[in-house]
């Protein structure tokens, strides 16, 4: 177990406190082809729906996406991106207590997202396929999200892997920092994320759950995902064949326990009702 650093994350309709109990971030796909809920919540009434959903179920932030960045996923042009995102967005304002972020590799959908509302950018890219996302979080003071992405979604499973995982994850890190301080960002306004399942094979993903105390030594504030992802299947076996997404619950929830006692303070999840039971229990002990 490690002791969590506490942060004080600004956003414009109020201030967030990190450390002293696990946030949970509950992930709204508004994509036809997401590995987990692909094409479930197209529709605006849908979506608003099942927004509303997460936040009862005890999210403290809501991750709402346009674009499927799983293993193999193309490109989607950021006019149809912001076709997905934008009616939704303005469905939710003012329905919705909790913030939402943005989940974008893409500075005009940022931009047009967060004059709709959204309160922090999540890039999955970590500003390296559009540095510009850093102006628009450092021009309306939203806190941003670096995650570490090794190489593109379309082919970042099949490239080759880094021989050392955790040297290459801090120093992407520590690249996409130095670009947002570069843009203006406040160092208070930077999460990262290791970017679990991101051009990592199944053992490194592992590896860096175990190593987590390594990358918050970076000295930010720690974004975990891990929830119903392909990592997880090699350990959960049904009938001689993988556990589909749907069926990775109980997997998800060890894997977000260690990433609370790893030093994570805030996980991205699906199930948010039951990852929200997993965090009081590992919060409790953590601080017990």
């Amino acid at each position: 177990m490690t002791t969590r650093k506490t942060f004080r994350l600004r956003l414009p309709s109020q201030t967030l406190t990190l450390g002293k109990r696990t946030l949970l971030m509950g992930v709204l796909n508004l994509t036809p082809d997401s590995f987990s809920d692909g094409g479930k919540f197209l529709a605006v009434p849908k979506a608003v729906q099942r927004a509303l959903e997460i936040e009862r179920a005890g999210a403290d932030m809501l991750d709402v996406g346009g674009e499927s960045t799983r293993p193999g996923a193309a490109e989607v042009p950021a006019a149809e991106e912001l076709r997905r995102v934008l009616a939704v967005l303005e469905a939710l304002r003012g329905r919705l207590r909790i913030p939402i972020s943005i989940d974008t590799r893409k500075s005009l959908v940022a931009e047009i997202a967060v004059g709709a509302g959204a309160q922090i950018i999540n890039d999955v890219s970590g500003l390296m396929h559009d540095s510009k996302i850093g102006e628009v979080a450092a021009r309306h003071s939203v806190p941003i999200i670096l995650m570490h992405m090794r190489g593109e979604p379309r082919t970042m499973q099949k490239m080759p892997f880094a021989r050392n995982v955790i040297s290459d994850v801090i120093g992407g890190l520590r690249r996409s920092i130095t670009l947002a301080r570069n843009a203006g960002v406040a160092k208070s306004q930077i999460i990262v994320d290791p970017g679990i399942g991101f051009g990592k094979s199944q053992e490194q993903n592992y590896q860096l759950i175990r190593n987590l105390p390594e990358i918050a030594r970076l000295g930010y504030p720690l974004l975990v995902g891990t929830s119903r992802k392909g990592f997880l299947a090699a350990a959960l076996v049904e009938r001689g064949k993988p556990a589909p997404p749907e069926a990775r619950i109980f997997g998800t929830a060890g894997s977000v326990a260690a990433s609370i006692l790893g030093g994570a303070h805030i996980v991205r999840v699906h199930d948010v009702a039951e990852m929200r039971q997993v965090a009081t229990v590992t919060d409790y002990l953590l601080n017990s």
